[in-house]
Protein backbone atom coordinates (compact mmCIF):
# COMPACT_ATOMS: atom_id res chain seq x y z
CA UNK A 1 0.00 0.00 0.00
CA UNK A 2 2.82 2.45 0.83
CA UNK A 3 4.27 2.00 -2.66
CA UNK A 4 0.88 2.89 -4.15
CA UNK A 5 0.65 5.93 -1.90
CA UNK A 6 4.12 7.10 -2.84
CA UNK A 7 3.45 6.69 -6.56
CA UNK A 8 0.29 8.77 -6.14
CA UNK A 9 2.34 11.47 -4.39
CA UNK A 10 1.07 10.54 -0.91
CA UNK A 11 3.42 9.76 1.97
CA UNK A 12 2.63 8.19 5.34
CA UNK A 13 2.96 11.65 6.88
CA UNK A 14 0.56 13.08 4.29
CA UNK A 15 -1.93 10.32 5.02
CA UNK A 16 -1.61 10.89 8.77
CA UNK A 17 -1.94 14.63 8.21
CA UNK A 18 -5.14 14.15 6.22
CA UNK A 19 -6.52 11.89 8.96
CA UNK A 20 -5.43 14.33 11.64
CA UNK A 21 -7.03 17.31 9.92
CA UNK A 22 -10.39 15.60 10.20
CA UNK A 23 -9.65 14.35 13.71
CA UNK A 24 -8.73 17.85 14.93
CA UNK A 25 -12.14 19.09 13.81
CA UNK A 26 -13.85 16.27 15.65
CA UNK A 27 -11.56 16.28 18.71
CA UNK A 28 -13.31 16.75 22.05
CA UNK A 29 -12.69 19.79 24.22
CA UNK A 30 -10.71 18.93 27.33
CA UNK A 31 -11.53 20.52 30.65
CA UNK A 32 -7.94 20.52 31.86
CA UNK A 33 -4.45 19.97 30.54
CA UNK A 34 -3.71 16.95 32.75
CA UNK A 35 -6.57 15.07 31.08
CA UNK A 36 -5.33 16.20 27.69
CA UNK A 37 -1.80 14.96 28.37
CA UNK A 38 -3.02 11.53 29.55
CA UNK A 39 -5.90 11.06 27.14
CA UNK A 40 -5.40 8.27 24.63
CA UNK A 41 -6.74 8.60 21.12
CA UNK A 42 -6.16 12.30 20.68
CA UNK A 43 -4.20 14.42 18.25
CA UNK A 44 -1.50 16.84 19.36
CA UNK A 45 -0.48 19.85 17.30
CA UNK A 46 2.06 22.61 17.80
CA UNK A 47 2.11 25.89 15.91
CA UNK A 48 4.95 28.43 16.31
CA UNK A 49 6.89 31.08 14.47
CA UNK A 50 10.22 32.82 14.99
CA UNK A 51 10.68 36.49 14.24
CA UNK A 52 14.44 35.95 14.41
CA UNK A 53 14.61 33.37 11.62
CA UNK A 54 11.35 34.08 9.81
CA UNK A 55 10.46 30.39 10.09
CA UNK A 56 7.05 28.93 10.92
CA UNK A 57 5.94 25.49 11.98
CA UNK A 58 2.43 24.09 12.26
CA UNK A 59 2.53 20.35 12.68
CA UNK A 60 0.62 17.47 14.12
CA UNK A 61 3.28 15.59 16.04
CA UNK A 62 1.30 12.92 17.91
CA UNK A 63 -1.65 10.76 16.85
CA UNK A 64 -3.34 7.96 18.75
CA UNK A 65 -0.52 7.57 21.27
CA UNK A 66 2.38 7.74 18.80
CA UNK A 67 4.82 10.54 18.15
CA UNK A 68 5.40 11.17 14.46
CA UNK A 69 9.17 10.98 13.97
CA UNK A 70 9.29 13.36 11.00
CA UNK A 71 7.28 16.00 12.89
CA UNK A 72 9.53 15.67 15.95
CA UNK A 73 12.58 16.18 13.72
CA UNK A 74 10.97 19.33 12.30
CA UNK A 75 10.34 20.60 15.84
CA UNK A 76 13.98 19.90 16.77
CA UNK A 77 15.18 21.93 13.78
CA UNK A 78 12.74 24.75 14.44
CA UNK A 79 13.67 24.99 18.16
CA UNK A 80 17.43 24.96 17.50
CA UNK A 81 19.79 27.63 18.84
CA UNK A 82 19.24 30.21 16.10
CA UNK A 83 22.44 32.07 16.97
CA UNK A 84 24.71 29.21 15.84
CA UNK A 85 22.26 26.67 14.30
CA UNK A 86 23.19 24.01 16.88
CA UNK A 87 20.45 21.49 17.48
CA UNK A 88 19.43 19.09 20.21
CA UNK A 89 16.50 16.72 20.51
CA UNK A 90 13.74 18.66 22.23
CA UNK A 91 12.17 16.72 25.08
CA UNK A 92 8.69 15.74 23.89
CA UNK A 93 7.34 16.34 27.40
CA UNK A 94 8.06 20.06 26.90
CA UNK A 95 6.31 20.02 23.52
CA UNK A 96 3.33 18.28 25.17
CA UNK A 97 3.15 20.97 27.87
CA UNK A 98 3.33 23.70 25.23
CA UNK A 99 0.57 22.06 23.15
CA UNK A 100 -1.68 21.39 26.16
CA UNK A 101 -1.25 24.97 27.41
CA UNK A 102 -2.07 26.32 23.97
CA UNK A 103 -5.20 24.17 23.81
CA UNK A 104 -6.31 25.45 27.22
CA UNK A 105 -5.87 29.04 26.04
CA UNK A 106 -8.28 28.35 23.16
CA UNK A 107 -6.16 30.44 20.82
CA UNK A 108 -5.59 29.84 17.12
CA UNK A 109 -2.60 32.22 17.17
CA UNK A 110 0.74 30.40 16.91
CA UNK A 111 3.28 30.81 19.69
CA UNK A 112 6.17 33.15 19.08
CA UNK A 113 9.23 31.11 20.08
CA UNK A 114 11.86 33.30 21.72
CA UNK A 115 14.15 30.52 22.88
CA UNK A 116 14.15 26.74 22.64
CA UNK A 117 17.43 24.84 22.79
CA UNK A 118 20.41 26.95 23.85
CA UNK A 119 23.99 25.91 23.27
CA UNK A 120 26.41 26.34 26.19
CA UNK A 121 28.02 29.31 24.39
CA UNK A 122 24.68 31.06 23.92
CA UNK A 123 23.61 30.40 27.50
CA UNK A 124 26.93 31.79 28.81
CA UNK A 125 26.57 34.89 26.64
CA UNK A 126 22.99 35.47 27.86
CA UNK A 127 24.06 34.93 31.49
CA UNK A 128 26.73 37.61 31.10
CA UNK A 129 23.97 40.06 30.04
CA UNK A 130 21.17 39.10 32.43
CA UNK A 131 20.81 37.79 35.97
CA UNK A 132 17.62 35.98 34.90
CA UNK A 133 19.45 33.27 32.94
CA UNK A 134 20.20 30.10 34.92
CA UNK A 135 23.69 28.60 34.76
CA UNK A 136 22.23 25.10 34.39
CA UNK A 137 19.20 26.16 32.36
CA UNK A 138 16.93 23.41 31.05
CA UNK A 139 17.26 25.15 27.67
CA UNK A 140 20.73 23.52 27.57
CA UNK A 141 19.07 20.09 27.65
CA UNK A 142 16.31 20.85 25.12
CA UNK A 143 13.77 20.77 27.92
CA UNK A 144 12.50 24.38 27.93
CA UNK A 145 10.91 27.02 25.75
CA UNK A 146 10.30 30.75 26.13
CA UNK A 147 7.04 31.69 24.43
CA UNK A 148 4.79 34.65 23.73
CA UNK A 149 1.25 35.12 22.44
CA UNK A 150 0.02 38.58 21.40
CA UNK A 151 -3.58 37.60 22.16
CA UNK A 152 -2.94 36.37 25.71
CA UNK A 153 -1.28 37.92 28.74
CA UNK A 154 1.73 36.47 30.50
CA UNK A 155 -0.55 35.65 33.45
CA UNK A 156 -3.03 33.79 31.23
CA UNK A 157 -0.27 31.79 29.58
CA UNK A 158 1.38 30.98 32.92
CA UNK A 159 -1.93 29.81 34.43
CA UNK A 160 -2.51 27.49 31.47
CA UNK A 161 1.01 26.04 31.71
CA UNK A 162 0.71 25.64 35.50
CA UNK A 163 -2.59 23.77 35.03
CA UNK A 164 -0.59 21.01 33.32
CA UNK A 165 1.17 20.29 36.64
CA UNK A 166 3.99 18.86 34.55
CA UNK A 167 6.97 21.20 34.82
CA UNK A 168 8.32 24.64 35.54
CA UNK A 169 6.54 27.86 34.64
CA UNK A 170 8.30 31.22 34.72
CA UNK A 171 6.49 34.53 34.27
CA UNK A 172 8.57 37.31 32.71
CA UNK A 173 5.98 40.08 32.54
CA UNK A 174 8.43 42.90 31.89
CA UNK A 175 9.76 41.00 28.85
CA UNK A 176 6.30 39.67 27.91
CA UNK A 177 7.02 35.93 27.76
CA UNK A 178 6.45 32.69 29.65
CA UNK A 179 9.05 29.98 30.23
CA UNK A 180 7.73 26.39 30.10
CA UNK A 181 9.82 23.34 30.88
CA UNK A 182 9.44 19.66 31.76
CA UNK A 183 11.58 19.84 34.91
CA UNK A 184 10.28 19.76 38.45
CA UNK A 185 6.88 21.36 39.02
CA UNK A 186 7.57 24.91 40.22
CA UNK A 187 6.78 28.50 39.33
CA UNK A 188 8.46 31.91 39.60
CA UNK A 189 8.27 35.46 38.38
CA UNK A 190 5.68 38.16 38.26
Amino acid sequence: MMNNLRSAGMTRRGLLGAFAATAVTAAPTYSNAAGFLRRAGDVRRISMYSERTGEKIDTIYWIEGDYIAEAIREINVFMRDWRNNQMMDIDTRTVDIMAASHKLLESSEPYMLLSGYRSPATNAMLRSRSSGVAKNSLHLKGQAADLRLASRSVSQMARAAAACKAGGVGKYSSSNFVHMDCGAVRSWGS
